[in-house]
């Protein structure tokens, strides 16, 4: 039970659905990269060279699934 259960539903304005979409855009990049940067940083410390492999593709699952997650929230308003 959420606190807006009993409130009307407004529509959105543009510029919030906007915000919405750029924001689905930009989370599968962005978690890549950050996974990407971890791993370079965590091969440099502990002098390896496959780290930043792995937490690419670690950052590339999470950012499908925070992807799944808003889109699967958003067709069930």
């Amino acid at each position: 039970m959420g606190s807006n259960d009993n409130m009307p539903r407004r529509n959105k304005s543009a510029l919030a659905v906007v915000g919405v979409y750029l924001s689905l855009a930009m989370t599968l990049p962005v978690s890549a990269a950050v996974g990407y940067f971890m791993g370079i940083l965590l091969d440099k410390a502990f002098g390896t060279h496959f780290l930043y492999i792995v937490f690419l593709i670690l950052g590339i699952v999470s950012g499908f699934v925070q992807l799944l997650r808003q889109v699967m929230r958003d067709s069930a308003q």
